[in-house]
């Protein structure tokens, strides 16, 4: 926990979607920061938009964040002295707030409707100029403002914008400075009673003693107007580090079109945490030295620093991600086999291949199919259909798959499955890794093919394909499987090889 001298940083989802990687990587900078510096990380729920903030997308979201590793020291569940932590439980504060500023002067009661506000607006477009509010409330003496609202009409609440430039220093783009011309007087709270974006997100940071705002970049344009309200509630100005937008390969902003982008889409794929942590953190920053690529979160931690962040937008490849992912996916079956097994098991089931447990010898079998399978996968997700050799071997294809037409065309293709055949066939029991090795031996020395022309058609009717696993590991899982019982039953060496006979 952090001491009142160390960095305060804050993460603040609205619960109205799924966390999108964009700001999962908001929430990964803002704990690196954090955790780097011996300061405070914060989760606070801005959930004021209640048409679309939902409980289950809270839910969904905080579990996101715990699977990805990114803890937090304050929060709705973990509490803290600068609750509460979602928005909706602090309307009384903001409401305190615009009455202070009112009465300050540093606000106004705007009376304007919405039909007049949008004429205004277009008529600024006509002339080519900025679409901002004209300010023509400003002029309403304070008293009769109150008189008028006191009466039942309806009012929203203006911040005065200050007649000088509004500058602020970001630790990714550097001085930043906006004319007070193009920020007009902004809404601080609706004439339904409702406060906005912009202004509590002030009073939150402010409360919450927040040093440092670590946000996307598409919020550029809406840090002059919360400047404005730190000056107008002479608090301190938080420093602010704006992160690049994250483009898909077409370079337009990342989004569904381009394929899976929510941080559950990409656990519901077998993305490991660590996988989606490491790539994350590459997108926009960059360590200092060399090309390294592969980051524990605690190396990460470590090398980390705001100073690297860089602001021109970062492409999201989802082939280097898939790259991490083979890595991470190897590393936690030498660390973590049992966990990364049970992982491997809930996609073999969905796909009907095993049943949703298995005993101990059952797992052991799982364990080898995926270490030999894994490292030939992007995804989890994608082992069963690896593995369909293992589960769904089926002859016919295997015969009239065009892949195959080159080695089944062969001269000697014909004489070495004969071969090959009648010797699993004179076999009784499980062929051990050495048996079948042997019995290749056999058939290499009866029919003089070697190579290509021995190796490639006997695969053919092993797995149903002329290239795959090596024969030493696959052919034990292939045996063991099938004594297994399992729901899509396992076919034996000897059992494929007749199947193949007979189609």
């Amino acid at each position: 926990m952090a001491t009142e001298n160390k960095p305060r940083v804050r993460f603040a989802p609205s619960p109205t979607g799924h966390l999108h990687v964009g700001n999962a990587r908001t929430a990964l900078f803002n704990w690196l920061f954090a955790r780097q510096s011996g300061g405070t990380y914060i989760l606070r729920i801005e959930d004021t938009d209640l048409e679309r903030s939902e409980a289950q997308y809270e839910t969904q979201l905080i579990a996101d964040l715990k699977w990805l590793g990114l803890n937090w020291d304050e929060g709705p569940d973990a509490g803290g002295k600068f609750g509460p932590y979602r928005q909706s439980d602090r309307m009384e504060l903001y409401h305190d707030y615009a009455k202070r500023l009112l009465r300050e002067g540093k606000a106004y009661l705007c009376f304007c409707s919405a039909e007049e506000l949008e004429a205004e607006r277009k008529k600024a477009l006509a002339a080519q100029l900025p679409p901002n509010y004209s300010g023509k409330c400003r002029a309403i003496d304070p008293a009769e403002a109150q008189k008028r609202r006191a009466a039942g009409e309806r009012a929203a609440i203006r911040l005065h914008i200050p007649e000088h430039p509004i500058k602020f220093h970001d630790m990714v783009h550097g001085p930043v400075e906006f004319s007070n011309e193009v920020v007009s007087d902004p809404i601080i709270v609706r004439s339904s009673g409702m406060p906005v974006y912009n202004y509590v997100v002030v009073i939150d940071d402010a409360e919450m003693k927040i040093t440092h705002v670590i946000r996307g970049d598409d919020h550029l344009s809406n840090t002059p107007k919360q400047v404005a309200l730190y000056e107008a509630l002479g608090w301190p100005v938080p420093e602010f580090a704006h992160l690049s937008t994250i483009l898909g390969p077409d370079r337009e902003r990342l989004s569904k079109r381009h394929g899976a982008t929510s941080v559950a889409n990409f656990r519901d794929m077998g993305v490991m945490p660590e996988a989606l942590v490491n790539y994350m953190a590459l997108l926009g920053w960059a360590p200092s030295g060399g090309t390294r690529e592969e980051f524990t979160p605690q190396e990460l931690v470590k090398e980390f620093s705001l100073e690297r962040v860089t602001p021109s937008p970062a492409v999201f490849d989802m082939q280097k991600l898939y790259w991490l992912n083979r890595h991470y996916v190897a590393h936690r079956l030498t660390t973590a086999p049992q966990a990364t097994i049970e992982l491997a098991l809930t996609f073999f089931t969905k796909a009907g291949y095993t049943p949703d447990h298995l005993d101990p010898k059952g797992l052991t079998w799982l364990q080898s199919v995926v270490t030999l399978l894994a490292p030939g996968v992007d995804k989890l997700e994608d082992l069963p259909a690896r593995a369909a050799m293992i589960f769904k071997y089926d002859a016919t294809a295997a015969k009239t798959s065009p892949d195959n037409a080159e080695v089944m065309g062969l001269e000697k293709t014909a004489a070495v499955i004969a071969s090959f055949a009648k010797k699993v066939q004179s076999e009784s029991g499980e062929i051990t890794a050495e048996r079948f090795k042997a019995i290749v031996n056999e058939v290499k020395a009866e029919t003089g093919a070697k190579g290509k022309e021995l190796f490639h058609p006997i695969r053919i009717v092993i797995t149903g394909s002329h290239s795959g696993p090596e024969f030493d590991k696959l052919i034990p899982i292939i045996e063991q499987g099938a004594a297994l019982g399992l729901p899509a039953r396992v076919l034996s060496v000897k059992e494929r090889t007749e199947a193949f006979n007979r189609g």
